[in-house]
């Protein structure tokens, strides 16, 4: 992996990253939880412009297995998803989706929700299943604790998970695949302050941001990336993990984030919310049963090329699963665009008054 930031503005930062492709960053990464984005082909996802997806360890860890997917030559070749993929650690699905588990410093033992079964991640187990996915960026283990104002709890974890952090920098990595630290601490400014100068000072690639969007409110995140962001190093991509309304994206890329992932835009998009600048669309809502525009008029995807709004509803409420697709694709063609435009904005010096302009246009809620 190699990462250069070419400029900034108003501390947003344009950069190039190399995996299998040249990615220009601010990015966002779809979530392709199974090595799949949700009702698209990996086709689909590459002709909407994304280069890089993230897939889930821990799911595809317990299902179908690690055995599988390297028989296949990693993941890339199992998915046949052309882009780069990004890994996470598993982690978070460990500690929110586990009935049972019990976390150590040597790692967490967790019971699979699939069939009970029992299981133990360490970070360096959680580091070789991710290489042997062939992975081109994992992510350590960490704990990612709920949000929490009792400072002793997020504390323990905070060291729990730099312990981890510190066996993981030391683990030879293959070739391919580059390694992310993360930092932890909660809403507490000067846990978050010792975690970032200690992951700053690990031999990471790049480092992210984890335990945002737990429950803290949105200002208590923003105050949060704000005070990490002076601790990260400037040369190696930073990455906040979960964050994914299209408003907390403009102003994290302020901040001098590069990269988000967020199940936001798939997920909404199944449930009937749809994406505009402008606000969202509830597609459900009788009002759009005979409205002939498109989803959105500035909108050149697939979707809004083709079909009305009142189509769309009636596939919703049809319950046909081409709907998952036909929303699932202009939803992230949204963010895919959104992505291109704060782009532009950098390139051009006017990042400020773009950020300005789109938080004022964009309400929050749904129409």
């Amino acid at each position: 992996m190699q990462f250069k930031c070419l400029k900034t503005s108003d501390n947003a930062r344009l950069s190039l990253l190399w995996l299998k492709d040249e990615i220009e960053l601010p990015a966002f990464m779809p979530v392709g939880t199974q090595g799949i984005v949700k009702a698209l082909l990996p086709d689909t996802l590459i002709d909407i412009g994304y280069k890089l997806m993230l897939s889930n360890t821990y799911h595809l860890y317990l299902r179908p297995g690690v055995e599988i997917i390297e028989a296949f030559g990693g993941l890339h070749k199992f998915t046949n998803f052309k882009g780069s993929i990004l890994t996470d650690s598993g982690g978070f699905q460990v500690f929110s989706l586990s009935d049972l588990r019990k976390v150590t410093q040597e790692g967490v033992v967790f019971k699979s929700h699939i069939d009970g079964s029992y299981h133990l991640f360490t970070p360096e187990k959680v580091l070789d299943i991710q290489f042997r996915f062939k992975s081109d960026i994992a992510m350590v283990l960490d704990e990612c604790p709920a949000y929490s104002l009792d400072k002793n709890f997020v504390e323990k974890s905070l060291n729990i998970t730099l312990n981890w952090a510190k066996r993981s920098s030391v683990i030879k990595r293959p070739p391919h695949t580059a390694v992310f630290g993360i930092v932890q601490g909660g809403v507490f400014e000067d846990l978050r302050k010792k975690s970032a100068l200690e992951i700053a000072g690990m031999d990471f690639d790049g480092i992210a941001i984890g335990g945002l969007s737990v429950g803290e409110s949105t200002q208590e995140m923003y105050d949060t990336v704000a005070s990490v962001m002076q601790y990260l190093p400037e040369d190696k991509p930073r990455y906040a993990m979960g964050v994914g309304r299209p408003e907390d994206i403009v102003r994290l890329v302020g901040f001098g984030v590069d990269m988000f992932d967020c199940v936001m835009p798939t997920r909404n998009a199944r449930n009937g919310y749809l994406f505009t600048d402008f606000g969202n669309i509830n597609i459900k809502n009788a009002a759009y049963a005979k409205d002939e525009s498109p989803i959105d008029e500035n909108c050149d995807c697939y979707t809004c090329k083709n079909y009305s709004r009142a189509f769309l509803r009636h596939l919703y409420k049809s319950k046909e699963l081409s709907f998952y697709t036909l929303a699932t694709i202009h939803n992230l063609s949204y963010y895919y665009n959104l992505m291109q435009r704060i782009g532009q904005a950098i390139k051009n010096n006017s990042f400020a008054e773009f950020s300005k302009s789109f938080l004022d246009k964009r309400k929050y809620g749904y129409s």
